[in-house]
């Protein structure tokens, strides 16, 4: 207790002589970064996750092909969660004359629970959010299902027995997909009116939704209880299940967010291992004189581990509580910006500050201070002597494979963690041995050199230990900080371009062979770019590797979608070439090479649901008929380029015997509004689907998170400077007191200034230049193997980046000693010596 008192002591005498300031300004910077990254990546992941959630009209959906059970209803309401329904159904819609099949959607009271309608109606100019569902007597169409029908505001639309007032056109809805099947006009009613239309009779094509929102803990526990209460015919789904371009989005957000928290771990060991080491030697004089009144070692370690303990806690204390201040702002400015309500922010991210500080303070500044233990009596007279610890090693090794497992449970995926780990080896080894090579040259070189660059680079080479440190230290935190710009530049590249104003808005399917080149003439007439038509075959799987399958074979491992994925029939295509949105990922695509039989190449995730393999033979019911063929190559689809794909191909010549459609995808201006008729009504045959309100909902999510990304970025950005500034900051004694001595022999401020800028101009560019080629490296793999992201050498930003980073060493350096040239050399001499 005695000693622990004493660490008190010696900590509030550190703190009020500065001594240790340099070292908590570094640990409260360190614990701000993680900690604040961790509450905006926290808050954001989830209201994104509520956002995206608006495709489905809530958090979960259950679907079946009958009413749903009310111990599904009890459940729900046990939950605390909020729950509407719907039913849905086609049935022929009477408008302007003319019948027409369309899919009813009949709404109860509080749909949709997440999302709104974006409508146009008399009321407003302009669409606008509609306040609810249609009133009883009224009805919305689909402002495509209009221009189908002909239909404007004010029709009178029968359905069955019953005749509704239209009085809102829907632009955007919510639970907006795009089913090849589901090609016809959407009218939506209320479902008060539902029994009114006679439409519900025994064998009617009903499909019932429940849909429920609320608490994530309360949705989730809504998923476990309602999973064993499903009936026949009914399936669970979540966000998870939502369009590929949805989840792909989401999941490269969540990547990145992993990603920022990690390079703030990097920048925060960087900066708390140079600031510790300050701290401890500016101990070590102060250890030699306890050591000579007779304190033992384990005195000296309670002192000194203990001030550093309760230095941690400080610290994150601190750095919580202003990192918590921060996301509150951000949080709003947030909400604002993305128009929607940001969740308040949990305790899980603080916890987390505290574990990453005192794991970063103890991996990182305890191996030096155990060292002051073994500090010999001695020094009190000798200066040079300096103590060796060998089980600070030990416990450096020990916090360093902690602050390892702590980077493997920030990024998310192993990938990402594996490539950071190794990528932060390379790095730091190859600024060593250049740093060494450096040091070895301009010694040298030293006798050519003349003034004040002589003096500068005689220091990096005179403080060979001091000048590594400082070029590891530095270029590691510059190469963690291009990574982050480098992987967000290609981040939202890749986004503004998969989802760019050209993009396809209407897909055209049920071209029959001999309307191909008529239809493709007509979308030329219109003003549009020539199409490509692909072959579409429906097909139903019937086996794999001989073996009949359904379902059911799926059912023991509760993969709902392997299981709807066997049981449904899907669409198969030909090709004998790949676009540049399909990459084989393994196998061989057949291309021009001779085929022995029909061959298959399988979506990678569609297999794997499946347990497809290369080499396995599967079997597909086409229309009676049978098409089986042996997988021969997987590949990764793009989806978010919105252009016909498939998850099964043919090789060439394989579907000519099976009854095929055509298919294309073309986009058309908002003002060519008669399009879609003038094709209807010249191919009766043809189906146009109109995907605006698809692409919508997908652009506004990715946007979204490039808002998300964006803050997180520039917050880890100014956050990294600041540690980065600490860490340069932290080793600048030997400089101070070299600088005192020059002045007190007559140097001038101007000689002072040159010789310092040339050693960290020297020391910046080194770090600067190996920091954006490791970036660049490091940047490739994590693109192409984590983000699924096309990468390309950005030479102008790594050259810049190198500039940025001898600038940056520059201007800390200078403005760290500073002093030097303010004080009279007499009080740095006696601060520092005394």
């Amino acid at each position: 207790m005695k000693a622990l008192m004493l660490a008190w002591r010696q900590l509030r005498r550190d703190l009020a002589a500065g001594d240790v300031r340099i070292l908590f300004a570094a640990l409260v910077l360190a614990v701000v970064a993680v900690t604040a990254v961790g509450f905006v990546t926290d808050r954001a992941e989830r209201a994104l996750t509520i956002e995206a959630n608006r495709l489905l009209g809530g958090d979960v959906v259950i679907r079946g092909d009958a009413p749903i059970a009310d111990d599904l209803r009890r459940a729900a309401q046990a939950a605390g969660l909020q729950r509407t329904e719907t039913v849905e159904f086609p049935s022929m819609i009477r408008a302007s004359g003319d019948l027409k099949l369309g899919d009813v959607r009949a709404l109860d009271q509080g749909f949709p629970l997440r999302g709104r309608f974006r409508i146009i109606d008399a009321g407003q100019s302009g669409d606008h959010d509609a306040d609810a569902i249609p009133a009883p007597g009224q009805a919305w169409l689909s402002q495509a299902g209009a221009d189908t029908l002909g239909a404007k505001l004010g029709d009178v639309i029968g359905l069955g027995n019953q005749e509704f007032r239209l009085t809102a056109l829907v632009v955007q809805e919510p639970d907006a997909a795009l089913d090849y099947l589901n090609v016809a006009p959407k009218l939506f009613i209320n479902l008060a009116d539902l029994p009114g239309t006679g439409l519900v009779q025994e064998g009617s094509r009903l499909r019932y939704r429940l849909v429920v929102a609320g608490d994530a803990a309360a949705v989730q526990s809504f998923v476990t209880t309602s999973k064993p209460l499903l009936a026949r015919g009914q399936r669970l789904e979540t966000i998870q299940d939502a369009r590929p371009e949805i989840r792909s989005a989401l999941d490269r957000a969540g990547r990145f967010l992993g990603l920022a928290a990690l390079v703030s771990v990097i920048l925060a060991g960087v900066a708390v291992a140079m600031a510790a080491r300050r701290h401890s030697e500016r101990h070590l004089s102060a250890s030699a004189v306890m050591r000579c009144l007779g304190a033992s070692q384990r005195t000296l370690v309670i002192i000194h581990v203990g001030e550093l303990i309760l230095l941690g806690l400080m610290a994150c204390s601190v750095g919580v509580l202003l990192a918590f201040g921060l996301q509150w702002g951000v949080g709003r400015w947030l909400a604002q910006s993305m128009q929607l309500d940001i969740p308040p922010a949990s305790l899980w991210p603080a916890l987390q500050g505290y574990g990453v500080g005192m794991v970063v303070l103890l991996a990182f500044a305890a191996p030096p201070v155990l060292a002051l233990r073994r500090v010999p009596a001695l020094r009190v007279l000798r200066r040079d002597l300096d103590p060796t610890e060998p089980s600070a090693w030990l416990v450096a090794l020990a916090g360093l494979m902690g602050l390892a497992a702590l980077l493997w449970w920030k990024a998310g995926s192993p990938v990402l963690a594996t490539a950071m780990l190794l990528g932060i080896a390379a790095t730091l080894l190859v600024l060593a041995l250049l740093a060494w090579l450096l040091i070895y040259s301009v010694r040298r070189l030293r006798s050519q050199l003349r003034g004040s660059l002589r003096y500068g680079l005689a220091n990096v080479s005179r403080r060979a230990a001091t000048s590594i440190a400082q070029i590891s230290a530095l270029g590691l935190g510059l190469m963690a900080l291009l990574l982050l710009t480098f992987v967000r530049t290609d981040l939202l590249d890749r986004w503004q371009l998969a989802l760019a104003a050209e993009a396809p808005n209407r897909f055209i399917i049920n071209v029959q062979p001999e309307q191909m080149q008529p239809v493709a003439r007509l979308i030329q007439q219109q003003g549009l770019a020539a199409p490509t038509l692909y072959p579409m075959v429906r097909g139903r799987l019937q086996q794999h590797n001989g073996k009949l399958v359904s379902g059911q074979d799926y059912a023991e491992a509760d993969d709902q979608r392997a299981q709807r994925r066997a049981d449904r029939e899907f669409n198969l295509s030909t090709a004998s070439e790949l676009r540049e949105d399909n990459v084989v990922t393994a196998g061989q695509f057949w291309g021009s090479r001779p085929l022995a039989g029909t061959e298959f190449s399988v979506e990678q995730g569609f297999a794997e649901s499946l347990g497809w393999k290369i080499g396995d033979t599967v079997a597909f019911d086409v229309a009676g008929q049978t098409l089986s063929g042996r997988i021969s190559s997987l590949r990764k689809v793009d989806w978010e380029s919105f252009r016909p794909n498939f998850f099964v191909l043919a090789s060439p010549g394989a579907l000519q015997d099976l009854p095929a459609s055509y298919i294309t995808a073309v986009s058309v201006p908002a003002s060519n509004r008669g399009f879609t008729r003038a094709l209807v009504e010249a191919f009766p045959n043809v189906s146009v689907i109109d995907v605006d309100a698809v692409l919508k909902q997908v652009r506004s999510t990715a946007d979204q998170v490039s808002t998300v990304v964006q803050v997180v970025f520039w917050f880890s950005l100014a956050a990294g400077i600041l540690v980065l500034l600490a860490a340069v900051s932290a080793s600048q004694d030997e400089r101070l007191l070299e600088g005192a001595v020059m002045r007190v022999l007559g140097g001038s401020r101007r000689q002072l200034r040159l010789a310092q800028a040339s050693e960290f101009a020297t020391i910046g560019l080194i770090a600067g230049v190996v920091a954006a080629i490791a970036a660049s490296t490091l940047a490739a793999v994590i693109a192409s193997q984590v983000f699924d992201l096309p990468w390309r050498l950005n030479w102008q930003m790594a050259i810049t980046g190198a500039l940025l980073g001898m600038l940056a060493a520059l201007l800390a350096g200078l403005f760290a000693t500073r002093k030097v040239l303010d004080a009279p050399p007499a009080v740095t001499l006696r601060e520092l010596q005394g």
